[in-house]
Parts: C-alpha cells; structure tokens; sequence
C-alpha cells in the first residue's frame, strides 16, 4: 500500500494529481491549520500570456484555524466575476466546452467551507479524467488530532498499513527516511516534470492551476502528462 497525504488545494496544479496518482490511497489533510496565501483558497491561470491569480475569498481564514473550519465567502456577485475571469481567459481555448462547465459547477456548490469546495475541484478533476482513487479525509478517518507534524503522518501510514509513503519533493527538508524505515515504511519523494504543452503562445507558462491543463489538453495527453514523473 502507497499512501500520500495532503492539504487540499484549489484547482491545484498537474503535480497535485500525480501525487495522487502514484499512491494507492491519498489522504486530505483537511484539519491542520490554513495557510494564508497558499494554494488553499486561489491558484493561477493564464491571463494574456501571463500566471495571474483566482482567488476564493474566506470569512474568517487565519493560520490559528483549521482548513476544514474556515468558510469561504462566496456570493452570487463574486462567484460571476470568477467565472467570468475564467471564461474570458480560456474561452478559445480548444477543451473550453467541456472543461468550463466543472469549475463553474465548483465555483456555484452549495458547499460552505473551503476544505469542502477545494476537495469539490479535486474530485470534478478526477471524475472528468476517470481517475478512480481511494480517498479520504484527515478530519474524518483517523481520530490522531492530537498527534502533530511527522508522527500523525506515521500514524496515519499505519493505520492504513502502508508500505510506502509518497510526499511531494518539497518534503525533502521536513522528513527524514530513517524515521519512516524505523517504522516499517519506505519513503519516497515525488519530483514532477511540468512538461510544456501547447498553450495560446509559443512561451510555455509552467505550474498553472490543473484548469489551464485541462483547457488545452485532451485526457489521453493529460494521462501522459500525470505519469511524467519520478519518485526518489
């Protein structure tokens, strides 16, 4: 069993989804602490050539509360401004008709936290590339919020029985691989390739929220682009 656990993120980037792809069970670490200006609530598109930023506003976001207890401020005003900044920006694009409809569906749920409205867009995303995975929720699976930083992850590993643990390269700095193999667990780190793909310019703009993959690519090229990827 090839577990990876993390925060759920906005239509998060390509690399997001690879993550999930290379484990047999992906955890949402929905009940750790927001991140200000993180990947959370906004991820960036692209805007005349340019990364720019879409944002989901939050009531009451502060680093002291949990992701799955802050609540997004959405209203029928704000969400027609972000689809429409979405609309304007990939309207030519040529997967536009169909991919346009799923973060319209995001943006208008009826859901009220942006843990939930963030894990909306993960699971629209899967569902459009017929990726099935075994997910969870931190909040709700494990009942080890008392345990904090690598020792929750152990013991989430655990308590799936994992064999390995997938974290993302940027992980390198925080986890130590003797820790995981002490107890039983191999670790691995994912470094993914943002390979260029045809956008509206010849100058490729890497890193883009997954929309941007979406609008410009077909799911055969998109399952290509998940699997370029290696764990070290």
């Amino acid at each position: 069993m090839k577990v990876s656990v993390m925060q759920p993120y906005f239509f998060p980037y390509l690399g997001y989804f690879q993550l999930i792809r290379a484990a047999d069970h992906f955890v949402i670490y929905d009940d750790v602490n927001f991140i200000t200006r993180g990947w959370i609530n906004r991820n960036r598109i692209l805007i005349n050539g340019s990364a720019a930023y879409i944002t989901v506003p939050c009531k009451n976001s502060s680093q002291n509360r949990l992701i799955c207890n802050t609540l997004h401020a959405l209203n029928n005003e704000n969400r027609e401004k972000l689809v429409r900044k979405v609309k304007l920006a990939y309207k030519n694009a040529p997967h536009f008709h169909n991919v346009f409809p799923i973060i319209q569906d995001v943006i208008y749920t009826d859901k009220s936290s942006i843990s939930e409205l963030a894990i909306e867009s993960i699971i629209k995303t899967l569902e459009y590339l017929e990726m099935e995975k075994s997910i969870n929720k931190s909040s709700s699976a494990y009942e080890n919020q008392q345990l904090k930083g690598v020792a929750r992850i152990l013991d989430i590993c655990e308590q799936e029985d994992a064999a390995t643990y997938i974290n993302a390269i940027g992980g390198k700095k925080l986890y130590s691989r003797e820790i995981f193999l002490n107890k039983g667990i191999e670790l691995k780190f994912l470094n993914t390739s943002l390979t260029a793909y045809e956008q509206f310019s010849e100058k490729f703009v890497p890193g883009l929220s997954i929309i941007d993959v979406l609008m410009f690519n077909p799911i055969s090229k998109i399952h290509e682009l998940l699997n370029m990827y290696e764990l070290e």
